[in-house]
């Protein structure tokens, strides 16, 4: 067998030869064939490609040719010729960056620059939003929360002291004085801007309001709406300090019976005192006076230092005469330890959210055959819900209902 080796570039070329593959004569099936080995290949070689350094070159599977070599342009005799996007393509790299510029980055593309996007969109709102709302509003803005979220450090999520250390700042004593004497309450700090939210009766009539801090600072403070009808007030301090710690409030109709809930006031000028307890029922009906010569009237009796509001609950009277002027709001009812001037402190959920405010509290002493000064607790008390509270903001700022 006769074997024919040719180096690359060697095949036959040029008119001289005919066609550069010459056409195998026929043989009858006995002869035997002879090939050549290795047998040439389809195409001719592209010739190599010189491009400049930062140039892509991407190899394709066609062919050129210039027909400097004998045979035209086209594809060889015999084989179809490929079109040109067949052929080998040469990109050139972006021109260089002028002298002393850093060259431009490439954009990314595709899902991954997608999810960076959205994550720092996410961030930017998870971090940002409130904040960005308090910039916005100025120092009126309330905190408010939905009944999961949690103002209490996770390492005392449940607990009454967790409870106690984070809302006791919020939490302020008021004194309230009137021309029938003085009258000790409660009050929730609810903006930086020293806006406190109490009970109507522990303001109504009052000449002088003082209210002291957590801290032991005192403050003088005006009031700015009121709602007999609720017993709600809105007072606000008057060249209030920087730093106040404002209380958030929760959603009350996400209370259940069997809670725990947590109090907090002054009862008996005590500040900051702390009792614990449950939700003993919802929508209890209490009736309270919004005459205000009523509670200046219990002022003048009761003698104690503290709030004696009358109001009624299954057809009792307690604290004395009610008068003929009444309102009835619907209350939580609770068994934390409530005492006079508790009203208008902080019902609080076990993650520190407000969920109602303190307004009346009953006693087997305290009704209107007895002596008020020997009142005390007995497991009966009652809140305004928040939600109440929340729904009346507006009204109060407008300088309420009673205006």
């Amino acid at each position: 067998m006769t074997e024919s080796f040719r180096r690359s570039g060697e095949y036959p070329q040029g008119d001289d030869h005919g066609s550069a593959y010459p056409q195998q004569q026929s043989h009858p099936s006995s002869s035997p064939v002879n090939p050549e080995w290795p047998p040439p290949p389809a195409y001719r070689p592209a010739p190599p490609v010189h491009a400049e350094p930062g140039t892509t070159v991407w190899p394709g599977s066609g062919h050129g040719g210039d027909g400097g070599d004998g045979h035209g342009a086209g594809p060889y005799a015999g084989h179809p010729g490929s079109d040109a996007a067949g052929s080998t393509a040469v990109f050139a790299a972006p021109p260089a960056p002028p002298e002393g510029q850093a060259p431009a980055k490439r954009r990314a593309k595709g899902p991954f620059a997608l999810l960076a996007a959205v994550a720092i969109v996410a961030a930017a709102i998870g971090g940002g939003t409130a904040y960005g709302i308090q910039e916005l509003t100025g120092n009126d803005t309330v905190a408010s929360s939905s009944a999961s979220a949690s103002v209490v450090p996770t390492s005392q999520k449940g607990t009454v002291s967790g409870v106690a250390k984070a809302v006791s700042p919020s939490i302020v004593e008021i004194s309230a004085t009137s021309n029938a004497g003085s009258s000790t309450g409660s009050g929730v700090i609810i903006t930086t801007g020293g806006e406190i939210v109490t009970n109507n009766h522990v303001v109504s009539g009052a000449s002088a309001i003082k209210v002291r801090l957590n801290n032991g600072k005192s403050y003088t403070a005006s009031v700015v709406g009121t709602d007999s009808k609720k017993d709600l007030a809105l007072i606000k301090l008057e060249n209030a300090p920087s730093g106040l710690k404002t209380a958030t409030l929760g959603d009350s109709a996400g209370v259940q019976v069997g809670d725990q809930v947590v109090a907090i006031g002054s009862p008996e000028g005590l500040t900051g005192t702390v009792t614990s307890g449950i939700v003993s029922a919802l929508d209890r009906d209490v009736t309270v006076s919004t005459d205000e010569s009523q509670g200046q009237q219990q002022q003048q009796q009761g003698g104690s230092g503290s709030e004696q509001w009358p109001f009624e609950f299954g057809g009792r009277q307690f604290n004395g005469d009610t008068g003929s002027s009444t309102t009835t709001y619907k209350a939580l009812q609770t068994d934390a330890s409530l005492n006079p001037g508790n009203s208008g402190g902080a019902l609080i959920d076990m993650n520190g959210n407000i969920v109602g405010i303190n307004s009346a509290m009953y006693s087997a002493a305290s009704d209107s055959s007895s002596s008020s000064s020997s009142a005390g607790s007995v497991g009966l008390g009652f809140a305004i819900p928040i939600n109440t509270v929340k729904s009346d903001l507006a009204s109060l700022r407008a300088g309420g209902s009673d205006s």
